[in-house]
């Protein structure tokens, strides 16, 4: 018999925020607070640098990137690449879920930034900024990254499993999610009523659930929870 779905994996890794910002004054003025925070933090002079750095880790988790909590605080206007082309790719990567973006505007840069969260930014925090306000808001990023990777992972686990079933596992476990009772499973597959009985419980046994509800739920989340 194979074996069931395994339990949650080992916690999610630490915390890391990434500072994207070309004024070296400030990503050590960040990097500090952030270390009187408990804070791990990478920083970056400029885009091109950190999407080099984003590219090589998705290779190195097979697209699967961010593998912590993570948060990007990045300056909106920077030589070279700017902030927003480098949010645009950010998007066209999928990447926003996992990894919330805090732009780091000046005055004039308010209405752009404005327009970026509608486009999915987590917020936008106006130089000069109150730490606390600003360390709050990375929190509350790190957080909402926390729950996506979760999540993301309960619907990879459940995937592994349903790809571990037999095809005649599926077949059972598609009429108990329609809330088929055995004898009409048996009718409609053409097999016995405790052969029904045996692929329903190594069904259970592999999704790591005990109910026919509970399957339900497990795979209604499957479907429901998204993309990433």
């Amino acid at each position: 018999m194979r074996e069931s779905m395994p339990a949650p994996s080992a916690p999610l890794g630490l915390p890391m925020v990434y500072l994207v910002d070309d004024e070296e004054v400030l990503r050590d003025a960040m990097a500090w607070l952030l270390r009187s925070r408990r804070l791990l933090s990478e920083a970056f002079p400029g885009a091109e640098a950190f999407e080099a750095m984003v590219e090589k880790s998705l290779l190195q988790h097979g697209g699967r990137w961010p593998t912590a909590p993570s948060a990007l605080l990045l300056d909106v206007r920077m030589p070279g690449m700017s902030g927003l082309a480098l949010f645009d790719r950010l998007i066209e990567r999928g990447l926003l879920p996992a990894l919330p973006v805090i732009f780091l505007t000046g005055h004039g840069d308010v209405p752009t930034a404005v327009a970026a969260v509608k486009r999915g930014a987590f917020d936008f925090v106006e130089k000069p900024f109150s730490d606390n306000t600003l360390v709050d808001r990375i929190e509350q990023a790190l957080a909402a990254s926390r729950a996506f990777l979760q999540s993301r992972r309960a619907r990879d686990q459940v995937a592994r499993a349903t790809g571990d079933l037999t095809e005649r596992e599926r077949d059972v476990m598609r009429l108990v999610i329609g809330g088929k009772p055995n004898k009409l499973i048996a009718d409609a597959l053409g097999i016995s009523v405790r052969t029904v009985e045996v692929h329903r419980a190594r069904v259970f046994d592999k999704m790591g659930v005990r109910s026919a509800v509970e399957l339900a739920n497990l795979m209604r989340d499957q479907f429901d929870g998204g993309a990433g």
